[in-house]
């Protein structure tokens, strides 16, 4: 056995061992993938399929007998225009004020020393361990006493200040060069303009994932709404479709539609941003 022969075995054997890595890899992402868009995909098939049994085992991965009759009787059941309409208001505005407060609080965290700074943010921090629902029963209390219950105000003012939020404006500050800061400094730059002009600017990649990240969140919103909310004309669509149910009956297929109608558009909207929501990110991991 020559000497290129002895070089080429190992070489082969280091290929087959990558190859089977990455084998290894894209089976568990397609494992990952499936697991996670057959709730979506299980929810179509059953709004789109005809009359019939609906929990069949295993369950239907295509329509059968397709059909829009739930969806048509979906949006001729509610008022779900206006649904769309208040759920558009309550995104808009969590999305404005998430992003005001994250950058206000973000800003001083990265770029400001003061005592306290790090107690500041690890108090932050540690309220990512906890459930929303922890802090129902105090919002809610809050809410009722500044009599902004069954308001946008009510569902919104409570989410505004997110720990994801101000530690992922904090990372992309963060990463702003210190000489660039020193500079506007120097040219007689305010405390203002350095984060108006300078800091906002060049954290939008940060920004970008934010916006959509709070998007989602307050579009796919149920639980808070439904509590502080009373009256249906001011109902989110994750609230409203649920009047697709009935009082003494329930159509799985028609709810299934409602669903549908409830989820497509934020998913669109994410699957064109997606992009943006990664590469902002990637500055927060760095």
């Amino acid at each position: 056995m020559n000497h290129s022969t002895t070089l080429a075995i190992p070489a082969a054997r280091a290929r087959a061992d990558r190859l089977a890595a990455r084998a290894v890899h894209y089976l568990a992402l397609s494992a990952i993938a499936l697991i996670t868009v057959y709730p979506f995909w299980w929810t179509l098939a059953t709004a789109l399929s005809g009359d019939g049994e609906v929990f069949a085992f295993p369950p239907p991965l295509l329509p059968t007998a397709p059909t829009l009759e739930h969806f048509h009787e979906a949006v001729s059941s509610i008022d779900i225009l206006a649904f769309y309409r208040n759920s558009f208001a309550i995104a808009a505005l969590t999305v404005a004020g998430t992003l005001l407060v994250s950058a206000l609080a973000a800003y001083p965290l990265a770029r400001m020393k003061f005592p306290g700074r790090r107690l500041v943010f690890g108090a932050i921090l540690a309220t990512m361990i906890l459930p929303s629902e922890v802090n129902f029963l105090v919002n809610f209390i809050t809410v009722s006493k500044l009599q902004l219950t069954d308001s946008y105000s009510g569902v919104v003012l409570p989410t505004l200040a997110g720990a994801v939020g101000i530690f992922l404006l904090k990372q992309a500050f963060e990463a702003v060069p210190q000489d660039l800061i020193d500079a506007a400094r120097v040219d007689g730059a305010s405390e203002w303009q350095i984060f108006w002009r300078i800091m906002l600017p060049l954290a939008r990649p940060a920004l970008a994932a934010l916006t959509i990240l709070t998007t989602v969140s307050a579009w796919n919103q149920y639980i808070w709404p439904s509590i502080v909310m009373s009256s249906p004309d001011k109902f989110p669509l994750s609230v409203g479709v649920l009047y697709l149910a009935g009082a003494f009956s329930f159509k799985t297929r028609v709810v299934a539609a409602g669903a549908v109608l409830t989820v497509l558009p934020i998913l669109i909207v994410f699957l064109f941003t997606q992009r943006y929501f990664l590469r902002g990110f990637d500055g927060a991991v760095k």
